[in-house]
């Protein structure tokens, strides 16, 4: 989820006192972190590295929605700022501040009861997929294992299986949120059905605080996991047979490229298909009749289960290992990924890419440094929404394209790739990219839905205590 901000229109204060944070802390059932308590160095810290110089004035670990109403009261009557944090992946860093940060973390049960699983908001997606996985359920979700279940369905939720089974925001039944007047309110299409249109893609962090969800679940069985690649000499070719080959397969199959030279010179299609190897590959050998031959190639039936694993790059780890570790707040001890320092910007592609775009598009990858473009098919069952049905508006989109670079200089480039593909791309962006650099972003985020978006957060926010760099 994304930073909170005390807004415009609330009553002068000083700041919080010494005896408010104490009061605060005795208020709560979870946790109060302040700065020189021993754990503080770890709870302060976010996903990305590169907001280590960012400290907290506390940091809340909210054990119950009524933590989570405590805080918002605290911030109404001290002028605190607010930030709001689930898996704290925000690329712009707004899953932090200087003020007050409410993590949601300890709020991670999930349980799941016909045909519907009711999770907390600080779940993370590995353990989304492994307890509803004992069921032999799941819901359509993303790849990466340590991200929030909040921030990824509050601002859509491009996933593995969302060409069958539509967004995460799609399956999402109801939410539960506390509101700036401190409410918990339960939305869902017959209750504060405004509330719930806007957060199913309106992103997190502008409307309140989200502690609960309700999802519709699928029923899993066995899938084929895939990655081949050929060599970058083939790479606008690739990527060219890939945008007019991945939106038009049947739903049942999901892909995602990624450009890449750092570390090797190869073009890599991955994905996952919900059936069997043999119809998996029929389909693959179309897409290579139009590349050429792969240089190498992984093709493998497995539960859905460990293909969740495989695509978290955590196909040799066990599930408490595919976690961050100790040195992040609401990660396990034994977790063995790394974090990762890294800035990123996006495109929504409604349109596929021309010869030339196709070339210019490699020829930035190409471009000396650390830095991937990662391309995720659309299309199926996320296209046959209508725009105007939840707040995501992205529906027409045939994939989206994300900028993902890492270390020294990474920001520039990141800044020009966007910049050079935008005449191709136009000016549409995905908020869970959010970036802090975008102009026009209300309209490239939320398209034609800005307007109504803007209308709920009025009714339910007047006094604007929830606000963004980036807010409605």
């Amino acid at each position: 989820m994304a930073a909170l901000t005390l807004g415009a229109g609330m009553p002068a204060a000083a700041g919080p006192s010494r005896s408010d944070w104490n009061a605060l802390a005795e208020g709560l059932d979870g946790r109060l972190i302040r700065p020189g308590d021993t754990s503080y160095d770890t709870a302060r810290r976010l996903f990305n590295p590169s907001f280590d110089g960012v400290r907290p004035a506390g940091v809340a670990y909210c054990a119950t929605p009524s933590d989570v109403a405590e805080c918002v009261g605290f911030a109404r009557r001290t002028n605190v700022p607010l930030a709001v944090r689930s898996g704290g992946h925000s690329y712009a860093g707004w899953s932090t501040g200087t003020g007050l940060v409410i993590d949601v973390s300890p709020m991670n049960k999930i349980i799941h009861a016909s045909g519907r699983a009711t999770v907390g908001a600080g779940a993370k997606l590995v353990d989304v997929y492994e307890k509803l996985g004992a069921s032999g359920v799941s819901i359509p979700a993303g790849t990466c294992p340590t991200v929030g279940v909040s921030g990824l369905a509050l601002g859509g939720g491009i996933g593995v299986v969302s060409r069958k089974y539509g967004l995460t925001c799609d399956v999402m039944e109801s939410v539960q949120i506390v509101t700036a007047d401190g409410r918990l309110l339960t939305c869902d299409a017959d209750h504060n059905a405004d509330l719930y249109w806007a957060s199913r893609g309106g992103g997190g962090g502008n409307l309140g605080v989200a502690v609960s969800f309700g999802f519709r679940t699928h029923r899993t069985r066995e899938v084929t996991v895939f990655f081949l690649h050929w060599p970058w000499a083939r790479a606008a070719k690739a990527l060219r047979a890939w945008q007019a080959w991945a939106p038009s397969t049947p739903d049942e199959l999901w892909s995602t490229m990624h450009l890449s030279r750092d570390g090797g010179t190869d073009v890599q299609i991955g994905g996952l298909y919900l059936g069997g190897r043999a119809d998996c590959e029929r389909l693959l050998d179309r897409l290579a009749d139009r590349i050429g031959a792969v240089s190498s190639s992984y093709v493998r039936q497995t539960s859905y289960r460990q293909a969740m694993m495989i695509m978290a790059g955590c196909s040799t780890l066990s599930v408490s290992q595919c976690h961050q570790g100790g040195s992040l707040p609401g990660q396990t001890r034994d977790g063995r990924l790394p974090r990762d320092n890294f800035t990123a910007k996006s495109h929504m592609a409604y349109r596929p890419l021309s010869e030339a775009g196709a070339r210019a598009l490699v020829a930035e990858v190409a471009r000396p440094g650390s830095h991937t473009v990662l391309l995720d098919a659309l299309g199926g069952a996320v296209g046959r929404v209508r725009p105007e049905a939840t707040a995501f508006p992205h529906r027409a989109a045939l994939y989206s394209v994300q900028y993902y670079a890492h270390r020294t200089g990474a920001a520039t480039w990141a800044r020009t790739a966007h910049a050079a593909m935008r005449p191709h791309f136009g000016d549409h962006a995905y908020v869970n990219y959010v970036d802090a650099e975008l102009g026009g972003w209300r309209s490239a985020y939320y398209g034609a839905n800005a307007g109504r978006l803007a209308r709920v957060k009025a009714a339910h926010d007047p006094g604007r205590l929830f606000r963004l760099p980036q807010g409605i």
